[in-house]
């Protein structure tokens, strides 16, 4: 760990930014390579575009767009198995394990049932319910937690869910590499030295955190407890939910789309006047940097599913050039695909 001036530097420094503010070291499982095009011809525009992202980080980013036309199939890819840390990108399994509870009654499960906000389930990165106490609806946890990417609002629907459901709906739409954690708190909590599965609480954990050092500090790609995928199993999860392919109900698939829809790596990223849905991830932790934005976007009627994934090392004045450049390479992409479903 890097030691900082003050408690409030260090506390900046490490607190995981499970966010996608910004559209918010290698994987283990690499695989490299040039953009390939497969299933039909993408166009040579989208193949530059693509392989443009990738030499972001040869090692350290994959990619994926996809578009399912009336008629043909494309695709155009970047590393598209590498396994990378995804951070937030992985609240969509918590989303749609709860829209599945609500639609199949498990446990009475609604998004209007009341959810806790307190000490309980305060988690670092809550940008909307940090210093909140008190009751309100889940559908705006849910909210919260795809919107501004809320880790406390994550953590109420963790615990409605459960992360062992949300890992079984993780394993039947057969995303086989794709990981998420018991909750953030556990995640922050393991990643700060604590024991696997150990939940340090609040106060103990923001103590920790505010420490000059913390020795048995962990990395975020572990096996533990992490954010990690792939993003063939994120286009895979999008092309399945988006298509109707998850939820059993009209109803439930609009409300998908309805709250996917708020992200902001949407707005940033997917081309003026294009619907867009998704969930962006990020982290700063030490000296590792992630941003992730996995969706789908409809061009006049066409889905175009699609991963971009940025895993990086560095200090903390590395981050701002990065993030820009990774959300300019990501809305490069994106309407260059938009150009060749509409040419």
């Amino acid at each position: 760990m890097v030691a900082c001036s003050s408690p409030s530097d260090v506390q900046r420094r490490r607190l995981l930014k499970l966010t996608a503010a910004a559209l918010a070291t290698q994987a283990a499982a690499a695989c490299g390579g040039d953009a390939q095009a497969a299933s039909g011809d993408a166009s040579a525009a989208v193949l530059r575009a693509v392989d443009a992202f990738g030499a972001m980080a040869p090692e350290g980013t994959h990619c994926l767009v996809q578009a399912d036309g009336p008629d043909a199939t494309w695709s155009a890819s970047y590393s598209a198995d590498r396994q990378l840390f995804v951070g937030s990108a992985v609240k969509t399994f918590v989303l749609g394990r709860f829209l599945l509870d609500v639609e199949t009654g498990y446990n009475g499960t609604t998004e209007a049932m009341p959810g806790t906000i307190s000490d309980l389930v305060r988690s670092p990165g809550s940008p909307v319910f940090l210093k909140l106490n008190g009751e309100l609806p889940f559908t705006h946890v849910l909210e919260a937690m795809i919107s501004h990417s809320d880790n406390t609002a994550t953590d109420m629907a963790f615990g409605v869910v459960a992360a062992p459901r949300v890992r079984q709906l993780i394993a039947s739409a057969g995303l086989d590499r794709t990981r998420v954690p018991d909750s953030t708190r556990r995640l922050f909590s393991y990643l700060a030295g604590a024991d696997d599965g150990v939940d340090l609480g609040w106060v103990e954990l923001m103590k920790r955190l505010s420490q000059p050092s913390l020795p048995n500090a962990r990395p975020a790609v572990n096996d533990r407890q992490s954010m990690l995928s792939t993003a063939t199993d994120m286009v895979r999860w999008y092309r399945q939910t988006l298509g109707g392919k998850i939820f059993s109900q009209d109803g439930t698939l609009r409300e998908f789309r309805r709250i996917s829809a708020m992200a902001n790596a949407v707005a940033a990223a997917v081309p003026a006047g294009i619907a867009g849905y998704g969930k962006g991830g990020s982290i700063d932790w030490d000296d590792f940097h992630a941003l992730s934005f996995p969706g789908q976007m409809v061009v006049d009627g066409v889905p175009v599913t699609f991963c971009f994934t940025y895993n990086w090392s560095g200090g903390e004045d590395s981050t701002g050039a990065p993030s820009r450049d990774f959300v300019e390479r990501v809305a490069a992409v994106l309407q260059a695909c938009a150009d060749a479903v509409r040419a």
